[in-house]
Formats: C-alpha cells, sequence, structure tokens
C-alpha cells in the first residue's frame, strides 16, 4: 500500500475473541486501521472515538445486537457504511437489515478474502459526501426512480409491477452499482443460503426486470450479464431522497 495514503479505518465488532484476534490482524495486512470493539455498547463507543471509515458489525451481541448499533447509527446520523456478520439464513431477516441501512452482510461462516472484497467494494461506492446509497429512502438511475421505503418503482411515470422477489432484486442492484454480482450471491440475497432453489432462479428474476424496464440484454442500460459468473448494475445511481 501507498505510505502516503491514509489507511481506511474499521471498527470491528464481534464478541467472539477467536474470531476477532484472527479477523483484525488479517484486516490490517489488508490495509485497514482496524479499531475491535467486543460488543454492541463499545461499538458505539468507537464510533464516536474514532471516527471510522466503516464498520463490521456482528449481529448477534450481548449489550446491544448489531442490527439496534446499525438503527442507533443511522439515527443519530452517523452514514458510515455498515457491513454485517450474520449467522441467520433467512432472506427476510437480511433484507430487513438492508432496509434499516445496512450496505451489506456476509454469512458466518466466510473467508476473510471475501470480507476485505466486501469492504472495498463499500467503500469504493461511498458518495462523496460520506453517505452510503444504503441509507437513501428513494434512488434513481436515469429515468428509474426508486421508492426502498414503500416497496415501489417507476419507470418514467409509470408504475412498474414487479414481485417482491424482483424488487428485492432491484433493490440490491441499485445499491451496488458496478459490482459483479455472482448468481450465488444473488441467490442467498433472494431466498437464503439454505434454500434449495438453483441459480437458474435468479436469471428468472433477472428476465422479469429485463422485461419490466425495457432493458436489452445485448444494449443494456442497467443490467449487464457477466458471462459465466451473473450480474452487474452498469446505470449511474443517486439518491433521490
Amino acid at each position: 500500500m501507498d505510505e502516503g495514503r491514509r489507511r481506511p479505518v474499521v471498527v470491528l465488532a464481534d464478541d467472539e475473541e477467536a474470531i476477532t484476534a484472527n479477523l483484525a490482524p488479517y484486516l490490517e495486512r489488508s490495509g485497514f486501521a482496524v479499531h475491535v470493539a467486543q460488543d454492541g455498547a463499545a461499538a458505539l463507543q468507537a464510533v464516536d472515538d474514532v471516527g471510522p471509515d466503516l464498520c463490521v458489525l456482528d449481529v448477534l451481541m450481548p449489550q446491544l445486537d448489531g442490527r439496534e448499533v446499525l438503527r442507533r447509527l443511522r439515527a443519530n446520523d452517523h452514514h458510515m457504511p455498515v457491513v454485517l456478520l450474520t449467522q441467520v439464513g433467512e432472506a427476510s431477516e437480511r433484507a430487513m437489515a438492508l432496509e434499516e441501512g445496512a450496505d451489506d452482510y456476509l454469512n458466518k461462516p466466510f473467508d476473510p478474502h471475501e470480507l476485505v472484497a466486501r469492504i472495498r467494494a463499500v467503500l469504493r461506492r461511498a458518495r462523496p459526501d460520506g453517505r452510503p446509497l444504503s441509507t437513501s429512502e428513494r434512488l434513481r438511475s436515469g429515468r428509474l426512480h426508486v421508492d426502498r421505503t414503500a416497496h415501489r418503482a417507476w419507470l418514467n411515470d409509470r408504475e412498474l409491477t414487479l414481485t417482491p422477489k424482483a424488487m428485492t432484486l432491484l433493490d440490491y442492484l441499485l445499491t451496488h452499482p458496478d459490482e459483479l454480482l455472482t448468481r450465488e450471491r444473488l441467490l442467498e440475497v433472494l431466498w437464503g443460503f439454505a434454500t434449495p432453489v438453483g441459480t437458474r432462479a435468479v436469471d428468472n428474476r433477472v428476465a422479469e426486470l429485463r422485461r419490466a424496464l425495457g432493458d436489452d440484454p445485448a444494449s443494456p442500460t442497467w443490467i449487464e450479464t457477466v458471462s459465466g459468473l451473473g450480474y452487474r448494475f452498469c446505470g449511474q445511481v443517486e439518491s433521490a431522497s
């Protein structure tokens, strides 16, 4: 890493010392300055003390769990990106966390390399004002407008009719623009890692979105296919809140 560049500051909060003892040095070696907190209350204090660029929060912690920490951060106008570490396999639980302002999540157990990749991706898409797209109630990409709170979307002035899964997919694509999202990742987002649904189900939901948007796969305005891997939202996304 270029010594002249500031190392991004990360607050890592997890009550399992076996995890933080190994993960914190790994993040340090990957170019981050890491501050470890052992519970949710300590995580909030660390945010006030060091003003991090990003927080990694375990969902299941004493004092305050990770989702409660996330809610308090957003309520107190702290808009740094947040990645949640969870053992919850239900897609509905993770969808709720994303709606509350999480930027991404990772299921335990996980590969530390994957966490580093997620952190870097989240930091890359952070806006100049420091507020991640995940904190916006409304987003737009050209003629496409989405109300994330109401779960409604419009193309020009025409409201789109989408299934709940397709709406969840659209929301995730919009909050992760220009990022390669594998079919496996999207399958996990939409159905949960323990659900016996094949990746073809992801392709079907992408096809549904493309039909609703009138998006040509050969010359996409919004959803690009990455051959053999997955999809990328290629439109420019901005907050409309």
